[in-house]
């Protein structure tokens, strides 16, 4: 486990890209797409400009609640995202294959090369694949009448291992020509450890279907965390950007101020990267998530990581707070990362039942940062300080990391 604390860092203000475009609003950006990909709502935005903003936003939202630290950004707030995903369609001008994004509101791929914010590996791998496509007559699928082989393709990279897993996403196991397609793909590309074919049948919006094959490799990857190494299936999930991840886990794992004697409880723990990460600053360590197939993968992690000292239970995590604290074992020190909506109401007066010394919240949405807050400072805890933390540059989206601490003499459940 490392040491390592997150220090703001000068940030640069232009990508390494030539010149720049006018968005439909005439703003100047350094992104061609920008304007009908809708992914990067303010990359022409310069980027100290950016934080400002977020620093700003996540004040007004946490106003008279706690004191809210200098954000932490990136030093190099380009190509970050470690899993791209590209729609595969055909060009409506040419009928050629091409792959990028829906335009809004409409199954119309807009296509894109040379993302700035995804990692350029995952780019030229997948501008490969949709120059395959021709030559082994692979039929696109048509999201109008359901029909066709090649649905999506997606990319996953390990940010300090250097592998990469492709998915191919399709409507049936029998990939014609399979063999042949794999050989020649991670010939071009020998950086590829993986190859899986997922396949999706249902009309649905969503990319991935439930069942994986694969084709090359051992069907998952790994990556490191804070000295820690993660198994990521092609269902797993794994955070985008990988560097600011450790800045954000260092960030919560410090706040927690673990001396080695303390339980720690890891609630919506997935599978369970941040709770292995403190793991060494722990008596014991508690993960709890209510999805089976992220336990199956913490535990997974743990042994990977030779993690003695963990449990990791299928179970919801507000009931497990409640028996918890009926049997008298309530944790010291309460780790949790909600999904964007927060916690409902129900896992928060668990929390104040259970009533741990300790809570440091992980959000990926302010909004409902403030909100869950409010409910727990309501029921007898302070909030000490939150630290903004820029997960996603150049979109409007902001991590928080707050400390809240029970008062010292704790009363009744809020109402």
């Amino acid at each position: 486990m490392t040491d390592r604390k997150p220090r703001p860092r000068p940030v640069p203000q232009k990508p390494t890209t030539k010149g720049s475009v006018s968005n439909e609003n005439g703003s100047k950006t350094p992104c061609e797409f920008s304007s009908r990909c809708g992914g990067c709502t303010q990359v022409h935005i310069p980027y100290g400009e950016q934080l400002k903003r977020k620093q700003s936003a996540v004040e007004k939202l946490l106003s008279g609640i706690c004191k809210v630290e200098p954000i932490l950004g990136m030093s190099d707030p380009w190509h970050y995202r470690s899993k791209v995903h590209a729609v595969i369609g055909t060009d409506f001008k040419t009928k050629q294959p091409v792959s990028g994004v829906y335009q809004r509101g409409t199954h119309r791929v807009v296509p894109v090369q040379g993302c700035l914010i995804e990692d350029p590996r995952a780019d030229r791998i997948i501008q490969t694949i949709v120059g395959m496509i021709p030559r082994y007559k692979l039929r696109i699928y048509n999201e109008n009448t359901h029909r066709g082989f090649l649905r999506h393709v997606m990319v996953r990279t390990g940010h300090h291992t250097g592998q990469i897993m492709v998915i191919l996403v399709a409507t049936a196991s029998e990939f014609p020509g399979g063999k042949a397609f794999v050989a020649e793909l991670t010939e071009k590309h020998p950086e590829i450890t993986t190859v899986v074919l997922n396949v999706n049948q249902k009309e649905t919006s969503m990319v991935l279907g439930s069942r994986d094959y694969a084709l090359f490799g051992p069907g998952y990857m790994e990556d490191e965390l804070l000295g820690k190494r993660f198994r990521i299936s092609p269902q797993s999930f794994y955070q985008v950007n990988a560097r600011q991840t450790e800045v954000l886990y260092q960030t919560a794992i410090d706040l927690a101020n673990l001396t080695g004697k303390e339980t720690l409880l890891d609630a919506y723990c997935g599978t369970g990267t941040i709770g292995l990460c403190a793991s060494d600053r722990v008596q014991r360590l508690i993960g709890v998530e209510l999805n089976a197939d992220a336990v199956r993968d913490a535990k997974v992690n743990a042994k990977l990581n030779r993690v003695t000292n963990a449990d990791f239970i299928c179970e919801d995590a507000g009931r497990f707070m409640v028996r918890l604290a009926k049997e008298g074992r309530t944790p010291d020190v309460l780790i949790m990362d909600p999904p964007r909506s927060g916690s409902d109401e129900r896992f928060l007066r668990s929390v104040l039942t259970s009533g741990p010394k300790t809570i440091v919240y992980v959000s990926c949405n302010p909004e409902t940062l403030a909100r869950d807050a409010r409910f727990l400072v309501k029921g007898h805890y302070t909030a000490v300080k939150a630290v903004p933390v820029d997960m996603f540059p150049h979109t409007e989206h902001c991590e928080c990391v707050m400390l809240l601490q029970r008062d010292a003499a704790p009363g009744s459940q809020s109402s």
